[in-house]
């Protein structure tokens, strides 16, 4: 029960700091300028960079935001609770990593605008944050259960003493030396 509590616990945090991560990566990226017509929204200028810093910035914050979890994570499994909290992490991360999409595009409502054409005017612009390439979504996780599996195998705290050789149980009786006279009275020439 202890376990699946500190699971639920790390998921809960995670999801938590989710939310501030969109908030951040929303007031950080840059958006991506889209002009309404009547087949829907087109960029203005097909040769602009903002769609790839945004999936930069996206990486940036759960990436950084991953490593303090990992980082934390790990320093609290020193307790004894290691598998339940790495779990927490992969999961929260991911859940983590969605709510940060998921609040920061909607900041604004310009998606929303962009996605309906009717609800701006044709030729109107709308400024649009959102993540094209989806393999960002991973990076909190990731690097989260990366940065604890790192930490995990450099630190030597667990590793076990090497244990002595077994002792067999039955006594080996000596082997007797042919210079002290106990070998039946055969004395080298």
């Amino acid at each position: 029960m202890r376990h699946l509590r500190d699971f639920v616990a790390t998921v809960v945090v995670l999801a938590l700091l989710g939310v501030a991560a969109g908030f951040l990566w929303s007031a950080l990226a840059p958006r991506t300028p889209y002009v309404i017509t009547k087949t829907g929204p087109e960029l203005t200028d097909p040769t602009t960079q903002s769609l790839i810093a945004a999936d930069g910035w996206f990486a940036v914050v759960t990436g950084v935001a991953g490593l303090a979890c990992g980082v934390v994570a790990y320093l609290i499994a020193r307790k004894g609770r290691a598998i339940a909290l790495l779990a927490g992490l992969a999961v929260g991360g991911l859940l983590a990593g969605f709510l940060a999409l998921s609040v920061g595009t909607s900041l604004g409502g310009s998606m929303v605008q962009a996605a309906a054409p009717r609800s701006a005017g044709l030729g109107s612009t709308v400024d649009v944050l959102g993540v094209t390439a989806r393999g960002v979504l991973l990076s909190w996780a990731l690097v989260g259960v990366a940065i604890f599996g790192i930490l995990e195998s450099v630190d030597g705290r667990d590793t076990p003493e090497p244990e002595p050789a077994p002792v067999s149980p039955v006594p080996v009786p000596p082997v007797p030396d042919p210079g002290d006279g106990r070998d039946g009275g055969h004395q080298p020439r």
